[in-house]
Formats: structure tokens, C-alpha cells, sequence
């Protein structure tokens, strides 16, 4: 993807029904690409809304804003030239990225992942039986899960979509003492296309990416945010009154023609 330009939208109309403060968090992460060409409008009855910017630890950038009554209208587009660097583990990665979190219940699902990964020791082996593991298991079936549902409530439905998926296999990981995360994404290639969730794994020093569904070509992925899981990674929040989300629209795509996906390669976003 060192040439190509990628290019990706997103278009959101909520309706506002009090006061509220809205959390937006759909633009290419900052660690993404330093050639990044963007715009990011909010508009509420023909008029602009202002938007402050709040940038995470992980690269991740959240729009904030405290829209009037009535429908409120947010465009997003960009631009992205070449390649990020890849994603280094750190000391504190190594730590905060195997411990259970909400929707990644690893403590839970460790005695299962040990029984069936036992004798697996090198960890890029590991995330390609994991990988393939949860996808011969799982159905995609889109609208089967809520937004409640975490890895263990996955492996009872043996169904769900892209971000449960990445919640299961985040959560086997880390049962194996694997350092795993979820990262949410634009993906070129993506049917349907919507936002994207993968997990991440550390591999060495450096992040891999994962992704069971085998639905878009790794390789062409656009970070937006990284977390724990779906809690630190959602493109909409809402804090106060009642702020509901009437239309949603995601677009990704990539000059040229979508890259193959090799799933036995070591592929970070980049």
C-alpha cells in the first residue's frame, strides 16, 4: 500500500433531543499517516457546530461537541497517501493488554483457550490457530449480537460480527498470555461496508493484525482507534440527554486494485 491513496467517509445524523455532549470518534488515527488530507464538518439547522479535538495516548482523536435540539448533521472525509510506520508493543502494552477487560473476558475463557491451544508456544503459530479456530466456529450473521455481548456470550451464540469475532480472539490470547487488543478501522474491500473491528497481537516487538472474519484485506486497513475492546474504540458516545442515531454511512476504498491477503503472512496496519 505504499503508493496507493485510500480514501474514506463517514456521514452521521443523530437527533438531539436535550443537552447533551457528544463524543465522535471517526477520524484516521494520528498515528496513521503524517500525509493525511481531512475535513471534519458538524452542522445542526444550517448552522456549524464546533468541534474540539481531544487526542488519546494510543493516536486515537476524539471530536467532542454540544450540539442544540434538533438533528445534527457530521461529515467526515480523508485522504490517506502512503503507509504509518508499524505499531511498536511497549513495556506497558505488555501489561495493560493481557488483563481482562469488559468485552474480552480472558480469565473466563483461559482454561478453554489453554486446553485447546496447548503445545503452541511460538506466537505467530498461535495467532493463526486462534484466527482459524474462531472462524470455522463463528457465523457472521449481522444484528445477531448487542451491544452488550462480550467474547463469552460469542462462544455460546457461536455467531456474531466483526467486532465479537475480534472479542473472542482477543480473549483467547490473552488466555494464552498473549498480549491482545482491538483496533477499529476503515477497510477497503469491506461487504458490507461499515466500520471494521480486528484484534491486534503482539508478535515480538511488534503489533499483528488478526482478523477471523477474513472479510477485507489486511494490509489495506486505515486505524482509527485502539483499546482494550469495543469500550475504548466506539465512534459514538452520548452524555446527558437522549442523543439517538437516525443514519449512519461508511465508505473506504483504494486506488487500484485491493491488495490479495495471504493469512499465513505477519501483516501490521500501517
Amino acid at each position: 500500500m505504499e503508493s496507493a491513496t485510500r480514501r474514506v467517509s463517514t456521514r452521521l445524523a443523530i437527533e438531539v433531543d436535550g443537552p447533551v455532549r457528544l463524543e465522535v470518534q471517526v477520524s484516521v488515527s494520528g498515528f496513521s499517516s503524517t500525509a493525511v488530507a481531512e475535513s471534519l464538518e458538524a452542522v445542526s439547522g444550517g448552522r456549524p457546530v464546533t468541534m474540539s479535538e481531544v487526542r488519546l495516548p494510543d493516536g486515537g482523536r476524539v471530536h467532542t461537541c454540544h450540539p442544540p435540539l434538533g438533528r445534527l448533521e457530521i461529515a467526515y472525509d480523508a485522504q490517506i497517501r502512503g503507509t504509518a510506520p508499524v505499531a511498536g508493543v511497549n513495556a506497558a502494552d505488555r501489561i495493560v493488554y493481557r488483563r481482562p477487560s469488559r468485552y474480552a473476558e480472558s480469565d473466563r475463557l483461559a482454561a478453554m483457550a489453554q486446553a485447546e491451544f496447548a503445545g503452541i508456544t511460538q506466537p505467530e503459530d498461535l495467532l493463526a490457530a486462534v484466527s482459524s479456530w474462531v472462524g470455522d466456529r463463528l457465523r457472521y450473521v449481522p444484528g445477531s449480537s448487542g451491544p452488550s455481548d462480550g467474547a463469552v456470550d460469542t462462544m455460546l451464540q457461536r455467531q456474531g460480527v466483526c467486532r465479537d469475532y475480534a472479542h473472542l480472539v482477543i480473549a483467547l490470547l490473552r488466555g494464552m498470555d498473549v498480549p491482545a487488543r482491538l483496533a477499529a478501522v476503515y477497510a477497503p474491500g469491506l461487504q458490507p461496508m461499515d466500520f471494521h473491528a480486528v484484534a491486534e497481537a503482539a508478535v515480538g516487538d511488534l503489533w499483528r493484525v488478526v482478523d477471523a472474519t477474513l472479510l477485507a484485506p489486511r494490509s489495506s486497513l486505515i486505524r482509527i482507534a485502539t483499546g482494550r475492546d469495543a469500550a475504548d474504540t466506539a465512534f459514538l458516545s452520548s452524555y446527558g440527554a437522549q442523543a439517538t442515531l437516525i443514519e449512519s454511512t461508511v465508505t473506504a476504498t483504494t486506488d487500484g486494485t485491493l491488495p490479495a491477503d495471504d493469512v499465513t503472512e505477519l501483516i501490521s496496519i500501517s
